[in-house]
């Protein structure tokens, strides 16, 4: 427990730092949503490229990963949308966001920190797979429901289209495009270019987790434990569940592929969850859930690092 304790404290640390930053006053909002924003255009898209051109394509992209894990996800989302929509008789817009807070995880602010010091290099390249699954299917999904469900006049087809560019626009995919392409092209990057490349992917994990802290300061929970209850359950609980039996009926799958996926999938939703709660009308919910994810992730994380151990995955 004190070598699963060693790899969970660090990481909890520096979140609790940009908690105690941003609560001390020494970082003002702005000036934390700036680091935010070099993590999210700068340094993650690094990432993914030093990842997609450090070893042959064939061996970063792994279809039966892809499908494990997207199946996985797609189960959750449709469980989630299932139980708020049809047993709890909830509107499809608020549906779709308390499935998206349960399906779709953090994989580049808290995920891959995690799996980086558990699995090591190999974290990178699921970050990269991660991102396919959440970015081109679980999010726009999601996303197309709660526009349907808002009823603002808008065609289906008007939704989708939307969805698309806005999705074009992500620094993470356009990230993996790049490396997917450099990739596939045998490009060499100049080495001061690769450098300083290395420098911003090596910055991504620690800036990562000091920007969720900060996100965290403010957050409040105001008597809405069913709602949340359930989102947190269903994304620290459920959807690394059923990611684990997703990878374990896969065949030819790596086992250390499926701890890292278990990993990013016990991780907390994605940091901009609570922006899409506030667009349709689930603001107050999808921020409260995310911090007490958060917190309970600390948890839930070293519960699933001890698995993994008991089950000799790692």
């Amino acid at each position: 427990m004190l070598a699963i304790l060693s790899i969970t404290t660090p990481i909890f640390l520096l979140i609790g730092l940009g908690y105690v930053v941003r609560w001390s006053g020494i970082i003002q909002r702005e000036q934390m949503q700036g680091v935010g924003v070099f993590v999210m255009y700068c340094a993650l898209p690094a990432l993914v490229i030093r990842a997609l051109t450090q070893q042959p394509l064939e061996e970063i992209f792994k279809l039966n990963y892809l499908i494990a894990y997207g199946l996985g996800s797609i189960a959750v989302f449709g469980a989630g949308l299932l139980l708020c929509l049809k047993l709890q008789r909830q509107p499809l817009n608020t549906s779709a966001m308390q499935a998206l807070g349960m399906a779709a995880a953090n994989s580049g602010f808290v995920g891959y920190p995690v799996a980086a010091m558990v699995i090591g290099s190999p974290a990178a390249v699921l970050l990269a797979l991660n991102m396919v699954i959440e970015t081109l299917i679980i999010i726009p999904m999601a996303l197309i429901l709660a526009e349907m469900g808002s009823q603002q006049g808008s065609s289906l087809w008007k939704t989708v289209k939307q969805t698309a560019l806005n999705l074009i626009k992500n620094p993470v995919l356009v990230g993996l495009l790049v490396g997917i392409f450099l990739a596939v092209t045998g490009i060499q990057l100049p080495a001061p270019l690769f450098k300083a490349i290395d420098m911003l992917a090596e910055a991504a994990g620690p800036a990562a987790l000091f920007v969720i802290g900060g996100a965290l300061f403010g957050l409040q929970v105001k008597g809405m434990a069913r709602d949340v209850g359930q989102i947190v359950i269903g994304k620290l609980l459920i959807h690394p569940l059923i990611i684990f039996i997703a990878f374990y009926l896969t065949p030819g799958i790596d086992p250390l592929y499926m701890v890292g996926a278990v990993l990013f999938a016990a991780s907390p939703m994605i940091s901009i969850y609570p922006l899409f709660g506030q667009r349709y009308g689930l603001g107050g919910i999808s921020a409260a859930a995310m911090l007490i994810a958060t917190v309970a992730s600390f948890f839930t994380l070293s519960l699933v690092i001890w698995l993994m151990t008991l089950l000799g995955l790692r």
